[in-house]
């Protein structure tokens, strides 16, 4: 959308394990700059319980929120008085940790006068490619994270429409469960590619659920398990039947995440004859290789375009926030105090939508 009023957005990510803030702008032309991005990770905290510990993680949020807020002012150069919006992860996510960031980003508007923007963390990973490549709707989004695993297309600001998700496990999930049966650490995706680049891929034949069907959802319970009773079956494990598992199970949930973005590419392209098909990938997943280059070839064997955000961008950070609301900001969106923090909420919801045309 053009003619908008330029402005500076606050964002405010607390929704798992980063605590994050960022400083965005938006100009009169519809164009974002990120001009600050602090994360700051959990990951050291978390390790040695093998994933996220809610409790743990909504103390840390309480700890370094302010820090991280006036960091992330330091580095763009600016002053609270200077925003314009403060945009906060309302949900979904860890409720303890939403909570801290939304009730922040209220005192903050409330002291500051500023406009208070409550903003779905699920939105903020559709519209960051906006941010980044100036993508225009209507695009396919594929999201790969620890906590979600869908595909949703993305009509406008506010408008969604989930296509398949998953009925069990989320595939980030998937993978650090298999790094913990393998003890490989945490996070797990990153462990798991790890000890894969040495391994047999061909060695174990894994399951691919639901592969055969039509519908677009996920399922990485089945083969997660298998990976389990294949690991006790060959207990003690050597490094190499580790590494084997590993190579064995990342080629399992690349064909399945190959399969299915083919699917969903032949549905865009028969649902939207008139639109050019793009296939925009976010979450932390996004940074395996071996899915990256399978999603590729995919959208090139499908005559799409294939927009993958830096890594940075693509996990949980305080910028695709701070755009999220920026982008609702523009419609005229705006929240009162009574805005609630939700553990869930899906993108399709209809209190998504917001008044005006897609930007």
């Amino acid at each position: 959308m053009t003619g908008q009023a330029p402005a500076i957005i606050l964002g405010i990510e607390t929704s798992c394990d980063e605590t994050a803030a960022a400083i965005v702008t938006r100009d009169e032309s519809g164009r974002g700059r990120i001009r600050s991005n602090v994360v700051r990770s959990q990951i050291d905290e978390h390790a040695a319980f093998g994933g996220v510990v809610p409790e743990l993680a909504a103390r840390a949020h309480v700890e370094w929120l302010d820090h991280i807020i006036a960091q992330a002012m330091d580095e763009a150069g600016i002053c609270l008085d200077d925003i314009d919006a403060v945009a906060a992860t309302a949900g979904p996510g860890l409720i303890g940790g939403v909570l801290v960031g939304l009730t922040t980003a209220k005192a903050l508007t409330a002291s500051l006068g500023k406009t208070l923007i409550a903003v779905n963390h699920l939105e903020g990973h559709a519209l960051t490619a906006r941010l980044t490549d100036g993508v225009e709707f209507p695009y396919l989004m594929l999201l790969v994270s620890g906590g979600h695993s869908q595909f949703v297309l993305v009509r406008g600001v506010g408008h969604y429409e989930r296509w398949g998700g998953t009925i069990d496990d989320a595939l980030g999930e998937a993978f650090d469960k298999v790094a913990k049966l393998l003890s490989l650490g945490h996070p797990g995706g990153p462990a798991v590619e790890q000890a894969a680049k040495v391994g047999d891929a061909r060695r174990f034949k894994f399951p691919r659920p639901l592969l055969r069907e039509a519908r677009l959802d996920f399922s990485f319970s089945g083969l997660k398990t298998a990976v389990r009773l294949q690991a006790e079956a060959i207990a003690p494990l050597t490094d190499k039947d580790v590494a084997d598992i590993a190579a064995s199970f990342q080629a399992a949930v690349t064909e399945i995440v190959a399969t299915r973005s083919r699917q969903a590419l032949e549905r865009f392209r028969t649902d939207l004859p008139e639109a050019m098909p793009q296939l925009v990938v976010a979450g932390g997943v996004a940074a395996n290789r071996k899915i990256a280059a399978a999603l590729a070839e995919v959208a090139e064997e499908m005559g799409a375009k294939l927009v993958v955000p830096p890594i940075a961008l693509c996990t949980d950070n305080g910028a695709m926030v701070a755009w999220a609301g920026a982008e609702r900001l523009a419609l005229g969106a705006a929240d009162g105090f009574e805005v609630v923090a939700r553990p869930r909420w899906p993108l399709d919801s209809p209190d998504m939508k917001v008044g005006g045309d897609a930007a």
